[in-house]
């Protein structure tokens, strides 16, 4: 029987299990998952936030083929205040480099500047806030490489934090930095918004 999982991913920890890198792993969580559990989807190690994780082997497939492309949304903060010329050039869309040297015009399906950032995630509290900065909202639904990092580099600034909020209406919530919390079958495919195989 499957098992469907969400955590919220802490900074300095890859999503994977295994790695010949001596890096924070998913295993180090203080949860037993069962045998055969992988990530659907990634952060990197510097990104913190929701992060899916189930033994159900179809569920990438019916994720990523999905007819409807998945929204993600991410909490970012940024070294630096964004002018309004600056959030302009985010919203209608930015050159970020992908694979091969390539160049692809990054859009956000929505982008907003945040000025409670304490109200959508009571871990966001950050020594670093003293300095000039900038909290923006930003939902995907493209999924390049390092595509938000990218997006805001390529308008000078710099990527200080970077949460995964929610995956579709899967909500990281109030889930604290290390947790995990295990959803049953039904809900997990409603709120990702894909078909339950037969």
């Amino acid at each position: 029987m499957n098992r469907y999982f969400i955590i919220n991913k802490p900074y300095n920890m890859v999503s994977q299990f295994i790695s010949s890198h001596k890096v924070g792993l998913l295993g180090d969580l203080h949860f037993k998952f069962p045998e055969g559990t992988h990530a659907i989807g990634r952060l990197d190690n510097e990104s913190e936030g929701l992060l899916i994780l189930t033994t159900d082997k179809r569920v990438t497939r019916l994720l990523f083929l999905a007819a409807q492309p998945h929204k993600r949304t991410y909490l970012v903060m940024v070294q630096n205040e964004i002018t309004p010329q600056t959030f302009n050039q985010l919203k209608e869309g930015v050159p970020i480099r992908i694979a091969a040297g390539e160049y692809y015009t990054a859009r956000p399906d929505a982008i907003e500047i945040i000025n409670n950032p304490g109200e959508l995630y009571p871990y966001a509290g950050d020594r670093r806030e003293i300095y000039p900065h900038t909290w923006l909202l930003i939902t995907l639904t493209e999924g390049k490489f390092r595509q938000v990092r990218k997006m805001v580099l390529a308008v000078r600034h710099r990527c200080l934090r970077l949460i995964r909020l929610s995956i579709s209406d899967l909500m990281l919530d109030n889930l604290e930095p290390g947790a995990v919390k295990e959803l049953q079958k039904e809900e997990f495919y409603k709120k990702l918004g894909i078909h339950q195989p037969v």
